[in-house]
């Protein structure tokens, strides 16, 4: 686990910085911790007394970030919770109002690599894919004991996939499935694609996911609580990773514009090809922010 902590590469870092405005002195929460290298980021930017919140509902990943702070670590303040109820987290720990925010809606390294939670289909792991283990729903569960429309739904809504119906057949005929090997082989066998830039079972991963932390159903909770602990001019930054989270993104920020936020940037911000090349999973990171005020008409 050291190893995938190490290795952690924090997505627009640069960019992030500059989109939050971090200022030193400030107060910003980092609502996906993970591996802690936006929040150290931040940290040396906001010197000498800037503080970050970081919240992450997977308590190992949290762990790590801590232990990778260093001289910075009382300044970091760490919260075990999902930023669905970021305002209530902030309060309890007297960390309102903040300067900025941001939701950083990747995965991280550890969680891929070193998490034995069957996140990648190229590892053989227990089907479990929960951020928070507190929680009690796995993916095995969900695999095994949905019904084949229920389990369609899931895999065409929350992976836009198109074979959603043939997918989710073969894998109540293949029950049970609990392992992260034995479902991917049992998608690979029924895609029957020949030439893709992606892995049959990307999508279908993605779906179990979303739909075993609510990741969608948090997010847009996440969004609507951050409004009540932003200072007037702070900033919400939000990266996502696949269309789904950025259309709510984009929807929230179109919808909130002229009534508590202002978009500002009109078109989504991009991993430079440089960072693409350094860091593969940066490749579909697509960031949008906006700027907090009560007297915006």
């Amino acid at each position: 686990m050291q190893k995938a902590c190490s290795t952690h590469i924090p997505v627009l870092l640069n960019e992030v910085l500059e989109a939050l405005n971090v200022q030193p002195g400030g107060r910003y929460i980092d609502a996906t911790t993970g591996g802690g290298g936006h929040s150290i980021g931040i940290l040396e930017r906001s010197d000498p007394n800037g503080r970050v919140l970081g919240i992450d509902a997977d308590p190992t990943a949290l762990e790590l970030a801590e232990k990778r702070m260093g001289s910075r670590r009382n300044r970091f303040q760490p919260v075990h919770g999902n930023f669905s109820t970021i305002s209530d987290l902030s309060n309890t720990f007297q960390f309102s109002p903040v300067e900025g925010i941001l939701m950083d809606l990747g995965l991280s390294s550890l969680q891929l690599e070193a998490s034995n939670r069957g996140f990648s289909f190229l590892r053989d792991e227990p089907l479990d894919m929960r951020f928070d283990p507190t929680t009690e729903r796995t993916a095995e569960s969900l695999i095994n004991e949905t019904s084949l429309s229920e389990l369609a739904s899931i895999v065409r809504d929350f992976g836009e996939e198109p074979r959603a119906n043939r997918i989710a057949s073969s894998i109540v005929q293949s029950r049970p499935v609990n392992t992260s090997a034995q479902l991917a082989y049992i998608i690979k066998r029924t895609s029957r694609t020949r030439y893709s830039k992606l892995h049959p079972a990307t999508k279908v991963f993605q779906a179990l996911r979303i739909a075993v932390n609510e990741e969608l159903i948090n997010l847009k909770k996440g969004l609507e609580s951050a409004a009540s602990i932003l200072t007037e001019g702070g900033r919400l930054v939000v990266i996502a990773y696949h269309s789904l989270e950025d259309r709510i993104v984009k929807e929230f920020f179109n919808s909130r514009n002229g009534n508590g936020f202002t978009p500002l940037s009109r078109k989504v911000i991009k991993p430079s090809r440089e960072e693409v090349l350094s860091n593969r999973r940066s490749r579909s990171a697509r960031l949008r922010c906006a700027e907090f005020s009560l007297l915006v008409n």
